[in-house]
């Protein structure tokens, strides 16, 4: 599994339009609007490297709204959710 973390600037007006658009994409799994120098933030989980390209190159271009993005590979999650499942006795 290939996760990357896409950062999005978008048109003003079309934040939210663009935000419903890429989360009906396959391979996006969540689309956050957040403050700061970028708009958006989409996670993306797909089988290969080929297809997150795909994704990037050939169908986030098709989004007219879409301003400029920056993607980043993830190499590892950890999270505060995977420590407490493995230290979890049971509930």
């Amino acid at each position: 599994m290939v996760t990357s973390i896409i950062l999005i600037n978008a048109e003003r007006t079309r934040i939210n339009d663009v935000a419903q658009e890429l989360a009906g994409f396959d391979g996006i799994s969540e689309v956050y609007s957040v403050s700061g120098k970028y708009d958006l933030i989409a996670i993306a989980r797909v089988k290969s490297n080929d297809e997150l390209a795909n994704l990037v190159t050939n169908q986030l271009i098709k989004v007219d709204s879409i301003i400029k993005t920056e993607t980043f590979l993830a190499f590892r999650a950890v999270s505060k959710h995977d420590l407490e499942a493995m230290f979890s006795i049971g509930a």
